[in-house]
């Protein structure tokens, strides 16, 4: 440890450390503009200037300056604060009068520092330089003459989101920053607004909305993907107007994916509002609860519990999977599944079905094996941080079953099974680097579980975990990558098959057969609607997407914003989401119109308040306890099937990243980004970029 001073107080600070990080670890605020935590020091600004010494006569800038033992920092002095003023006002020379106009006020960084560090008035005198807006794509929009060069969108680009989209051109007064008029080809392109100290990139689909005063503000958890960002969903009235990103250090730090900032729009366009039945001519008619409630309970009074099957979708909590796995357990039903794409996942071995490392465990990681994932397209902030450490530790990664421009270099193995088989029996070269890591991680994603082999392939993949020492004390570097966010909260709670129960695929071919005549989908729109045949249909959820289409009967439920729920992240960590509005007309909180469903039927649930139904939750799985913890799972019970391997190859899950939900398909600025960027941008069988 170095000791130093600081404005007369003296502290122990680790080798290293730049001199704004020690003033920050001393409780001192140091002004700037360039400096960010997660990025490299650029030293632009010259706003966090202090005195030190010994040193030269003349203020330092701390963010670029590393402490040395025995140094004497000043940030209060006259010549400390008159150099800021300078540097303000120099900063301010070009900078357009507009704060009443701009979208960054209120929560703008030049408009804070300016008061605090900054003189009253103005001795420029001089036309101001004018700069020509840029085209940065359908999300990012552009005032530059706004801009101050702090480049910190430019240091994000190329570190964090792995792509050299925008740069700083010329120098000098005619410096610009710019990409080409080109729009920005990254799934992490909105974080450039959260960055921007000014106002000069703002949020095209937010501009001219709203002023942050007027929101209000609900911590919450994103469902778009299986990683579970911590968010904060801004909200006037009853309409969500954005979604940010909320500091978590062990999941998302502080980015978010672009589907997860800017899907909000489709919240309010092509809403379920009110129940609708099937009428004689075939054509869905809206109708009251009671006459809603009465038809199904109608049809599931005329079937027995065998000929009745239930589907969680992707995006559903966990308080609406356990009163729903209740109702079809008191109607004698065991044919009950959330994994609507089919994934070889057993709810019985936890290990086998989370990312057993955690998300914050792929920085310790020394050596990397992607099995039928793309992880840019189904995790794209879980993607940065394996280009972090690739970046900085030089991680060697290969994929089998994926390829495409990953943001970071990796050796492309193929797409065929065979290559996992000589990994998985020692022979190929990446197997002994895996044993050689100390810390070997392999993520498997539901490209290779969603085949009907999937548990085979899940199989050999744990044969590798075992065979190269990835399973060791205080390390599991077995991981599986889910892209649904209530897959594993739905695992926990044996959202499954019971006995003799039918999976997706079961309940598919049972309703095309006749075997099964109600069927219940709970938020899914992932399945092939025209594989249930002649049954009745029953659809709970909030957009009218494909499974409304599809239903006799339509139950209007609460969209992730407007119901406080429980979501479990993709390696296990319990999170709650808050309530920031409330559902539109008629549509109610799906547990809720369950538990009203349970009465109608003659088998009511036993809770009636979202608290009781927690509590009874809880009681029947203690996991859900563990609130923003991770607890590692028992290894020793996880045991997949060998089955036998077909010899089609492998492939990645998603094809286009702005198009995976109901929420999203309904958002006009997700349509955009199709438009723009294309459904196969980055896709799982492209090239290795």
């Amino acid at each position: 440890m170095l000791k130093l001073t600081i404005d007369g107080k003296e502290i122990e600070v680790e080798p290293g450390m730049s001199v704004l990080q020690a003033c920050e670890q001393a409780g001192v605020e140091i002004p700037r503009f360039c400096y960010h935590e997660r990025l490299s020091v650029a030293g632009n600004c010259r706003m966090c200037l202090v005195e030190v010494s010994p040193g030269p006569p003349k203020p330092q800038a701390s963010c670029a300056l590393p402490v040395a033992d025995g140094m004497e920092v000043k940030t209060n002095t006259p010549k400390v604060e008159k150099a800021r003023n300078g540097v303000m006002e120099f900063l301010l020379i070009n900078h357009p009068l507009d704060c009443p106009i701009c979208d960054q006020g209120g929560e703008c960084d030049l408009q804070d520092q300016a008061m605090a560090y900054g003189y009253d008035g103005s001795r420029y005198a001089e036309n101001k330089r004018a700069v020509k807006e840029k085209y940065m794509g359908p999300l990012v929009k552009t005032i530059m003459t706004r801009c101050i060069h702090c480049t910190r969108c430019v240091r994000f680009a190329s570190e964090v989101a792995g792509v050299d989209a925008i740069g700083l051109l010329n120098r000098g007064e005619n410096a610009e920053i710019s990409t080409l008029e080109e729009a920005i080809h990254s799934e992490l392109s909105g974080n450039v607004i959260d960055l921007c100290p000014v106002g000069a990139l703002t949020s095209k689909p937010y501009a001219f909305t709203a002023r942050p005063w007027e929101l209000s503000k609900t911590e919450s958890v994103d469902v778009m993907d299986a990683q579970g960002c911590n968010i904060r969903i801004d909200a006037r009235g009853n309409e969500v107007l954005r979604v940010l990103p909320r500091l978590h250090e062990d999941i998302n730090e502080e980015w978010i994916s672009d589907k997860t900032r800017f899907a909000c729009d489709g919240l309010s366009r092509q809403r379920l509002d009110t129940p609708y039945v099937r009428a004689p001519d075939g054509k869905l008619k809206p109708t009251s609860w009671g006459e809603a409630f009465s038809a199904i309970a109608t049809k599931l009074k005329d079937s027995g519990g065998e000929k009745i099957a239930a589907i969680a979708g992707d995006i559903i909590d966990v308080e609406a999977m356990f009163a729903l796995k209740g109702l079809m357990s008191a109607l004698g039903s065991t044919n009950i599944d959330c994994r609507q794409d089919g994934a070889k996942l057993n709810a019985n071995s936890r290990a086998g079905y989370i990312f057993n490392s955690k998300i914050a465990g792929i920085d310790d990681a020394d050596a990397l094996l992607l099995v039928g994932t793309n992880p840019r397209l189904e995790a794209p902030v879980l993607n940065a941080r394996i280009r972090k450490n690739w970046l900085y530790c030089n991680l060697p990664i290969v994929s089998i079953g994926a390829n495409g421009d990953f943001t970071y270099e990796y050796e492309d193995l193929g797409f065929s099974l065979d290559i996992l088989g000589q990994i998985a029996d020692g022979s190929h070269s990446f197997a002994k680097t895996l044993a050689r890591a100390e810390r070997p991680m392999l993520i498997i994603g539901m490209g290779a579980l969603c085949r009907p082999d999937g548990e085979g392939v899940l199989a050999m993949a744990k044969k590798i975990a075992d065979d190269t020492g990835m399973i060791i004390d205080g390390w599991n570097g077995f991981n599986v990558l889910n892209t649904a966010a209530s897959r594993v909260g739905g695992l926990d709670i044996g959202f499954v098959p019971g006995k003799n129960g039918k999976d997706v695929a079961a309940i598919q071919n049972a309703a095309q057969s006749g075997a099964i005549d109600v069927v219940y989908l709970l938020g899914a729109d992932e399945v092939d609607m025209n594989s249930f045949g002649d049954a009745f249909v029953v659809y709970q959820g909030h957009h009218g997407d494909a499974g409304a289409h599809r239903a006799d009967v339509i139950l209007p439920g609460a969209a992730y914003t407007e119901k406080s729920a429980t979501y479990v992240n993709l390696e296990g960590r319990v999170q709650l989401a808050g309530r920031a509005t409330f559902p539109p007309g008629e549509a109610r909180e799906d547990w809720a119109i369950i538990r009203a469903l349970s009465g109608e039927v003659g088998q009511p649930l036993p809770y009636d308040t979202l608290e009781s139904l927690r509590t009874a939750l809880r009681a029947a799985y203690p996991t859900m306890l563990a609130i923003d913890t991770v607890e590692a799972a028992d290894w020793s019970v996880f045991s997949p099937k060998d089955i036998d391997l077909n010899s089609s190859p492998l492939t990645g899950a998603i094809d286009s990243f702005y198009m995976t939900n109901a929420i999203a398909r309904a958002s006009e600025t997700m349509a955009q980004c199709t438009e723009e960027f294309g459904s196969t941008d980055a896709k799982a069988t492209g090239t290795n970029g």
